[in-house]
């Protein structure tokens, strides 16, 4: 989605990728994990919060979701730092896929999609968003609900707009995450999510959730946040079909020499790599996430839980010259040796450039922390 209806790029994106390649990302921090991410006393995050109240009732929260919402809630030294420490770089698609769309996220979303089939069927009836399309955006916001964040939205939101780069966007959020506690849709203790308050199933921001989120079965609350999926999953297929999600319309295909297609526009995102033909849809993909490679896992997510193949294209070598099937014997091969690399997923991450680190130390290397020809030589 736009960065003025969500902020999925730096939240639930973010926290998704967390911990699915060993290579990749570090491990996700929960809030029992890391201390900086429990209240710390801070005077100037209280005065902030008083200053705060009469603004909330002004924008028609009632007294009682105010206090309700900041009952136990306080500052979050680990929000600012992770708000300040974002980093800029952008993965290359290869790597992007191989995070997000690897086989055990292929076979967890078909084993996700058969055992909830009948109220995919019931979403698509009404949306008109594909079953495998909901699911794979399921996948990828939240690994189909194994992560939809811990953290209280109301401090999350709160320290941000006191101590933030984007005060008035996470105030607003704040209202919203208060409006939300007023309606009744979830009680005080269950409005978590991420870091940057991006919250439940499918991973939406307070203000999005405001606009977009439905109460399917009629009971009342629009659930995001509980184990049954039900609601989040309707809310996202509510969102795609608000932004213009065309029915029976695909997102895009690869381009084969056997299966050229036609329309839409071509796209490479890789250069040397596969290239694709996208149309109406894979643009509502991005509202939800305006990135070409989140709107490309959705899509190749999506075909592969409805039963394709992987991507039939070569991506070429990268800027060091190694391919995927290089990085990953990198991998294998430091682990082997002592090195503990994480999962061989040809992602050069963290972990993996700790490994070569270590490794090249101890060879009497010249110490980069990069993957090269010569160090793959080296461990062979």
């Amino acid at each position: 989605m736009q960065m003025s209806r969500r902020w999925a790029v730096l939240a639930g994106g973010a926290a998704m990728l967390a911990g699915c390649g060993g290579g990749a990302m570090r491990a996700p921090l929960t809030p029992a994990a890391d201390p900086a991410l429990q209240p710390q006393p801070n005077p100037g995050w209280d005065a902030w919060v008083a200053s705060f109240r009469p603004r909330a009732q002004a924008a028609g929260v009632p007294q009682s979701a105010i206090d309700a919402g900041f009952r136990g809630a306080g500052f979050l030294p680990g929000v600012v730092e992770r708000d300040r420490n974002q980093t800029e770089s952008v993965r290359t698609l290869e790597d992007y896929l191989a995070i997000v769309a690897d086989e055990e996220k292929v076979q967890t979303g078909r084993a996700q999609a058969r055992a909830q089939a009948g109220l995919l069927r019931e979403i698509e009836a009404r949306y008109g968003v594909p079953a495998n399309v909901v699911a794979a955006v399921w996948g990828m916001e939240s690994n189909y609900g194994a992560r939809r964040g811990e953290i209280p939205v109301v401090s999350a939101t709160s320290t941000l707009a006191y101590d933030g780069r984007r005060g008035a966007f996470f105030e607003s959020q704040l209202i919203s995450a208060l409006k939300i506690l007023a309606r009744g849709d979830t009680s005080a203790d269950r409005l978590v999510g991420s870091w940057a308050g991006a919250m439940g199933h499918t991973q939406f921001i307070p203000t999005t959730y405001e606009t977009y989120a439905v109460d399917f079965r009629g009971d009342g609350r629009r659930d995001i946040w509980s184990e049954d999926p039900t609601d989040g999953l309707a809310s996202a297929a509510s969102y795609l079909a608000a932004s213009g999600w065309r029915r029976g319309e695909p997102w895009g295909q690869e381009i084969t020499a056997a299966d050229p297609g036609s329309g839409g526009r071509v796209i490479q995102p890789d250069p040397g790599g596969p290239r694709f033909r996208v149309f109406r849809n894979f643009d509502v993909i991005r509202r939800y996430n305006n990135s070409v490679n989140y709107a490309i896992g959705v899509g190749h997510l999506s075909d592969r839980i409805a039963g394709a193949g992987p991507l039939r294209g070569e991506f070429a070598p990268d800027r060091y010259g190694l391919t995927r099937e290089n990085r990953q014997e990198i991998q294998r091969r430091l682990t082997a040796q002592g090195f503990d690399a994480g999962e061989a997923d040809g992602v050069i991450g963290d972990r993996t450039e700790a490994a070569i680190t270590a490794y090249q130390q101890s060879a009497g290397m010249a110490v980069t922390g990069e993957p090269s020809q010569a160090l793959l030589s080296r461990l062979r």
